[in-house]
């Protein structure tokens, strides 16, 4: 790996925006308390870009490893996490606010463990 102490900086970005997600994420119960209150609709914001942060720092991280660190982890579906910042970026007005709820609930808690688990075989 080319940069050990730079890959290491990128993961501890995702681990960052991933725990912000869980903990905005935590008093949402249902895709409903993101859409039918202005409180709901700003934490989705607010994860959303969190999602794009973790999606951009993916994309870095490969170009810092060549592509050879997150092939080593296939528990989470990297080529997803990246494209959801394609998606969030580029086609906002479209977003769906159960895919966010779905993404949240069930897979930036996979990849936080994921992440954690990487910084420590690095470290």
């Amino acid at each position: 790996m080319r940069d050990k102490e730079l890959a290491l900086e990128t993961l501890g970005q995702i681990e960052e925006a991933a725990t912000k997600i869980i903990n905005r994420f935590e008093p949402i119960k249902q895709v409903s308390d993101f859409t039918d209150i202005s409180a709901g609709i700003d934490k989705m914001d607010a994860i959303c870009m969190m999602m794009i942060v973790i999606g951009e720092a993916l994309k870095n991280l490969d170009k810092i490893t060549e592509g050879k660190l997150l092939s080593r982890y296939p528990e989470v579906d990297w080529k997803k996490a990246k494209g959801m910042r394609d998606i969030l970026t580029h086609h906002y007005a479209d977003i769906n606010a159960e895919t966010v709820f779905f993404t949240c609930e069930r897979k930036i808690p996979q990849l936080l463990y994921t992440i954690r688990k990487i910084k420590k075989d690095l470290e």
